[in-house]
C-alpha cells in the first residue's frame, strides 16, 4: 500500500488519478484550493479506507508548505506525488500577443509561474527531502501538456511553464534517482474535463475533436492509468519520460 498526495484533485484529472490510486489499494490524499465541497465528494468517491483532504493554494510557498506537512500528518508518511495543481487556461486568462494589454499580460503570467512551475517544484522539494529521509524510494509525476511542445497563442505562460514543468521533471529524475525516486512527466492534448466541457460543447468541439485521428478528446481516466503505472514499481526504468497523451494530434 502506497501513501499518495495527488495536488489539485478536486475534480477532473485530479479526482481520475486518486480513484485509480485508491482502486488498487492506496490510500490517498486529495488536494483542493477553494472548493472543499469537490473535494470532499472525491474524498467519498475513492474505494477503501483512511484517506484525507488537504486545501491550500500551492501558488503560496508557506501554504504549500503546510499542504506538504498536513498531507504527511494525514497519512504518516508519503511514497508518491502527483503534480497536477494547476491554473488552467480559460477565456478569462487569455493573453494573445497581439491583443494583450501589459497589466492583463503580466496578471496571466504571474498567476501560471506561481502555481504550475513554482508551486509545483516547492512541493516536489518538500515531498522529495521527505523520501530521502525514509529511504524508502518513491515516484513523483508531473502532469504536463501537449502545449509545451506544440505552443499556445492564446495562452503562452501555460505553454511555457508546463514545458518548465516537464524539463524540472527530468533535472529531478537525475538528482532524485541515487535515492530511489523515479520522476516522470505526462504530456496530455486536450481531456474531457468538466473546466473543458463549455469549450467541446460549443461551436469549436468538433474542431478540437477533429484534432485527433480517433476522432474525440482523451478521457480523465486515460491520463490516470498512465499516472497509476507510472507510480508503479515496475516503471522505475521510465524515469525521466515524458509521456505523449494525445490521440496522435501531435507528433514530436
Amino acid at each position: 500500500m502506497a501513501h499518495a498526495l495527488i495536488t489539485g484533485s478536486s475534480r477532473g484529472i485530479g479526482r481520475a488519478v486518486a480513484q485509480v490510486l485508491a482502486r488498487r489499494g492506496d490510500r490517498v490524499v486529495v488536494h483542493y484550493v477553494r472548493d472543499r465541497t469537490a473535494a470532499e465528494e472525491t474524498l467519498a468517491s475513492l474505494e477503501g479506507t483512511g484517506h484525507a483532504v488537504v486545501g491550500g493554494d500551492i501558488g503560496d510557498p508557506v501554504a504549500a508548505q503546510r499542504v506538504v506537512e498536513e498531507a504527511i500528518a494525514a497519512l504518516g508518511s508519503l511514497d508518491i506525488l502527483v503534480n497536477n495543481a494547476a491554473v488552467a487556461p480559460s477565456a478569462a486568462n487569455e493573453h494573445r500577443v497581439d491583443s494583450t494589454s501589459y497589466a492583463e499580460w503580466q496578471a496571466a503570467w504571474s498567476a501560471m509561474v506561481s502555481v504550475n512551475l513554482l508551486g509545483a517544484s516547492n512541493v516536489t522539494i518538500l515531498v522529495a527531502q521527505h523520501m530521502i529521509e525514509r529511504g524508502s524510494g518513491g515516484a513523483i509525476v508531473n502532469i504536463g501538456s501537449r502545449g509545451a511542445f506544440r505552443g499556445e497563442a492564446d495562452h503562452p505562460a501555460y505553454a511555457a511553464t508546463k514545458a518548465g514543468l516537464q524539463a524540472f521533471g527530468q533535472s529531478m529524475a537525475l538528482a532524485l534517482a541515487p535515492h530511489g525516486i523515479s520522476v516522470t512527466s505526462v504530456a496530455p492534448g486536450m481531456v474531457a474535463t468538466e473546466r473543458q466541457s463549455a469549450k467541446l460543447d460549443g461551436d469549436q468541439g468538433d474542431s478540437i475533436r477533429g484534432q485527433s485521428p480517433f476522432g474525440r478528446v482523451g478521457t480523465p481516466e486515460e491520463v490516470a492509468d498512465a499516472v497509476a503505472y507510472l507510480t508503479s514499481p515496475s516503471a522505475v526504468w521510465a524515469s525521466g519520460t515524458v509521456l505523449d497523451l494525445n490521440g496522435a494530434s501531435y507528433f514530436r
